[in-house]
């Protein structure tokens, strides 16, 4: 065995440099992404403090974090304060749909850009990109027209029809991860006698699940908190969403901070148990998605 070698003095010197700043910038990045923790947790942290507050601890100064004494039934008086219930219910419903009709077009629009040579593939899909420069607020007189001629106005049917339509982003989150999946799976496929249909089913859906769950999370956060499209097709109090009723609570119970801190804890509760439960399909479709994007 060769004999160990010791460095010269200038040598360690730098080695033990390197080291030490290595774990600064370890320590440093750790650092930030504390306070990135700390300033993203505070609001949820103060929601819950005050939603557990009397009103009178709730006009306090200087504010008190720690409730004395804890009021748990700022809970129910909140929940019973209006028919969130209802609401609740209309919510899930509305999201569920948009959710499963979202991830169904989106994925069949995305099949079809991927998998398939077409003439005039290449515009097609820029024509549907283009359509995320196109401002919301543009359509909404149009649509409010269609949907008053279709007399759907003040039902669940224009927050929950449109996205059987599919939505450009996630055609495009969804397209590029297809275009991950190896050619030769569909070709061994279709030598065993496979159609299209069973491909798509059977090969692309099962491999692309990461992508479909981040499609999902997503679609399912921003039906759940929308408040602009609910507010402008909804005028009954019995087909309110969460959104809506929210905003409907505080018009009601302007000073009562506790009780809207409360209704407002549990509005968060859905979107925070979807999210954890689904992280990984979350995590996984945003990492993986794009790799194929220089294909086709």
């Amino acid at each position: 065995m060769a004999a160990n070698v010791a460095l010269p003095a200038p040598a360690r010197k730098n080695r033990l440099q390197e080291k030490v700043l290595s774990h600064l910038s370890v320590a440093a990045i750790y650092l930030i992404l504390l306070l990135g923790a700390v300033l993203v947790f505070f609001p949820f942290a103060w929601t819950i403090s005050t939603s557990l507050k009397s009103e009178q601890q709730t006009l306090e100064y200087p504010p008190t974090w720690i409730p004395d004494p804890v009021q748990w039934e700022n809970y129910p008086n909140a929940l019973t304060a209006r028919p969130f219930g209802r609401y609740y219910v209309n919510t899930t419903i509305i999201t569920t749909l948009s959710v499963i009709g979202q991830v169904i077009s989106s994925a069949i629009v995305a099949y079809g850009f991927a998998r398939f040579r077409f003439p005039g593939r290449g515009f097609m899909f820029l024509v549907v990109l283009s359509t995320l420069m196109i401002p919301f607020h543009i359509l909404i007189i149009p649509r409010f027209i269609l949907f008053r001629h279709l007399g759907w106005l003040d039902t669940f049917l224009p927050l929950i029809v449109p996205n059987f339509f599919g939505g450009a982003f996630s055609i495009f989150l969804l397209r590029q991860y297809f275009l991950t999946i190896p050619l030769d799976l569909d070709e061994a496929a279709k030598m065993d006698g496979a159609s299209a249909f069973q491909i798509f089913l059977r090969i692309i859906l099962p491999l692309a699940r990461p992508a479909l769950g981040a499609v999902a999370v997503f679609e399912f956060v921003s039906t759940w908190n929308d408040f602009l499209s609910p507010l402008i097709y909804l005028s009954s109090d019995r087909n309110y969403t969460v959104s809506i009723g929210l905003a409907a609570f505080r018009n009601d119970y302007f000073t009562a901070w506790h009780l809207f801190m409360a209704a407002s804890a549990v509005a968060m509760l859905a979107p925070l148990v979807v999210f954890f439960l689904a992280q990984k399909y979350f995590i996984s479709g945003v990492a993986l998605t794009g790799s194929g994007g220089s294909k086709g």
